[in-house]
């Protein structure tokens, strides 16, 4: 047993556990006064913080300087590992909600949660639903002023960037705002696929040049979904030339 899984079981995870009861509570007592999530997205991102910090991660951040404050974007990114939502939410400093499947809102309390704070369903196996909520996404943005994350490849990689599926493009050109590309190296070492056990180490959040969409329409979602999944290439230094098949 090595010293680092010890010190996960006895102290990091512990810690996490009771910092997430205590932080939720606090989010969902929260949600009865702000039908909006602004406060409950803050509370996310103390909350995260202290994840990284207790888990001993070190940051590296590029590109912070090309978001503008209080900017509306469609983020997207790779997927590594369930420790990439806690890095964007702590360190872009914009109101970002997440998409999550469907099934999370059915889960007494965790649904609550939530949809209060203003993260969306996404319904994978129905496409008039999907395309419902992808619609609404893109109201969102242009009603209330958010940015919204996405991870394109439909789920966590395990062997390098999968194809990107057309959901982001269609909502960051139905709702006019620019697409920015996201890339996150580190996460999987941290916290590994199926794996309770997180460990220190050094994460690097890279953002990329936004692509404006004011230029596109909806027949362009392709070309757009290829140049996003190109630049999340080039972010985490892969070949743009073969994409991975989604599995």
């Amino acid at each position: 047993m090595s010293l680092s899984y010890v010190r996960s079981l006895l102290i990091t995870d512990p810690i996490i556990i009771v910092a997430t009861i205590i932080m939720g509570s606090i989010s969902m007592l929260t949600s009865l006064f702000d039908s909006k999530g602004v406060a409950q997205h803050k509370i996310a991102r103390i909350w995260s913080r202290m994840l990284l910090a207790v888990s001993g991660v070190k940051m590296r951040i590029e590109g912070l300087e090309k978001l503008e404050p209080g900017g509306c974007y469609v983020l997207v990114g790779n997927h590594r590992s369930l420790m990439d939502i806690p890095v964007i939410m702590a360190h872009i400093p914009l109101q970002v909600r997440f998409f999550a499947k469907k099934g999370l809102f059915l889960i007494p309390i965790m649904g609550t949660h939530l949809r209060r704070a203003g993260h969306l369903p996404v319904v994978k196996d129905d496409p008039r639903a999907s395309l419902k909520s992808m619609s609404d996404a893109a109201r969102i943005i242009r009603e209330s002023g958010i940015s919204v994350m996405l991870f394109p490849e439909g789920g966590r990689s395990t062997d390098g960037l999968k194809d990107f599926k057309e959901g982001a493009a269609y909502v960051a050109i139905k709702a006019g705002v620019p697409v920015v590309p996201v890339a996150m190296l580190g996460t999987r070492e941290v916290l590994p696929m199926g794996s309770m056990q997180i460990m220190s180490g050094v994460v690097e959040l890279r953002i990329g040049d936004p692509i404006p969409t004011a230029n596109f329409t909806l027949k362009d979602r392709a070309l757009l979904t290829q140049t996003m999944r190109d630049k999340v290439a080039e972010l985490i230094g892969e070949s743009t030339a073969e994409p991975q098949k989604t599995r």
